[in-house]
């Protein structure tokens, strides 16, 4: 099959969605498809296009086999509602100029968020005549609204109209967690157009290693400590003043440290809230290379999925997976009825904990510091969890055969 896939993100960006697009790219070239990606120049989590890519409007690259077709985008490092409108009209527009460079698609996959782009998509399924398949990644405007981003009325009813339209015009979709099945289908999708097919993770790559002789560990200083860490996009949904807030009330315990990896910009506003709680024994530390990723989760005793109040079925952390498939235990300060705290009971992988409750977060991490046989079992639970249910290739199955089937009908 020739596949085109619409993503806002791909490599080299590092988080979010643009490994899981990267990888999900190049194992259907890997099994002989032919793909080519429409996508950003590289910009995220940063706010600024990489260096190596600015005053460009538009770059075509082979990156393993697969066609990578770039275009501008209007970026700002005022995060605002203004900005966030330039950056989407701006991708919209140019990336369709992209997507008329090249051969007809038989299946076009487009991953939201965001929503504007669904329209681009929709007219080259129509130029084309080639079947749309729509992967909810986050559920928009559901998300934004609910986490105070947008509050303007009639913009979230275009929002909410883009929203129809996206469903009305997709073949099928494909959904990462049965929260969005129930979602959509509340807002009238025939259960019949929606395919649920988790994220994954490269068990090969992401993988449980010792947390002795560790690179993480040994250069940050963290060899001696029951190390807590929070690694991933630091954004609106999370509350991560609640992990800093916990990590004050557990300092008693000189071992434990909290360690949250993230954006730098972002990582200067969570220092200033330690210095305000009096956390000394949070480390805050940049991203790592990806090469590096397996050996930074093996420093960890314990990972952190952390969820305000108010995320419940628009939002499924991909970082779940990732830190199941490392064999370590799982803490997940999450809506107990949300999308993310399913994910996690059902592995057996973790604890869950009530949301923006730093004494209860406090309360399991002190639980896993003194029982270290409960922290291994449930990091062991995860890893074979993650084997049976997250697995690249049980995944690239799932879409290949999905991609499949709206091809021949």
């Amino acid at each position: 099959m020739r596949i085109l896939i619409y993503s806002y993100n791909y490599y080299p960006e590092l988080i979010g969605i643009a490994p899981l697009m990267t990888e999900l790219a190049e194992g259907m070239v890997k099994r002989g498809h032919e793909v080519r990606v429409l996508t950003a120049m590289p910009w995220y989590p940063e706010g600024e296009i990489h260096p190596s890519y600015k005053g460009k409007f538009f770059t075509t690259e082979d990156i393993r086999g697969v066609i990578v077709q770039r275009s501008y985008i209007w970026t700002s490092k005022k995060r605002n509602l203004f900005s966030r409108i330039g950056f989407e009209f701006s991708f919209v527009f140019f990336s369709l100029i992209q997507a008329l460079k090249g051969w007809r698609p038989d299946v076009i996959l487009l991953t939201v968020p965001g929503l504007p782009v669904c329209i681009p998509a929709a007219l080259l399924g129509n130029l084309y005549d080639s079947p749309v398949v729509l992967n909810l990644q986050d559920i928009l405007p559901d998300a934004a609204v609910q986490v105070g981003l947008i509050n303007n009325e009639k913009l979230i009813k275009i929002l909410k109209n883009l929203e129809k339209f996206a469903y009305r015009a997709a073949t099928k979709i494909s959904v990462i967690a049965d929260g969005f099945t129930k979602n959509i289908a509340a807002k009238g999708v025939a259960l019949e157009k929606i395919v649920e097919i988790p994220n994954w993770v490269d068990i090969n790559f992401i993988r449980p290693m010792p947390r002795e002789n560790n690179y993480f560990r040994r250069e940050n200083n963290l060899e001696d400590k029951f190390v807590i860490l929070y690694s991933g996009n630091i954004a609106l949904t999370q509350g991560l003043e609640t992990v800093i807030e916990a990590a004050a009330l557990v300092q008693h315990i000189p071992d434990i440290a909290v360690v949250i990896v993230g954006e730098q910009k972002a990582l200067a506003r969570l220092q200033e809230y330690c210095d305000r709680c009096g956390a000394k024994n949070v480390r805050l530390l940049p991203f790592q290379p990806r090469e590096k990723l397996p050996e930074m989760l093996a420093a960890a005793d314990v990972g952190l999925v952390v969820q305000k109040k108010n995320v419940l079925d628009f939002n499924m952390p991909s970082k779940i997976q990732v830190l199941l498939a490392s064999g370590r235990a799982i803490i997940a300060s999450v809506p107990a009825t949300g999308t993310a705290a399913s994910a996690i009971n059902k592995s057996g992988g973790g604890i869950v904990t009530p949301p923006e409750d730093p004494h209860a977060l406090a309360a399991a991490i002190e639980d896993l510091y003194n029982y270290r046989e409960k922290t291994i079992a449930l990091g062991n639970k995860g890893r074979a969890y993650a084997e049976s249910n997250y697995a690249f290739e049980i995944a690239l199955d799932k879409y290949e055969q999905l991609f499949a089937s709206v091809v021949r009908a």
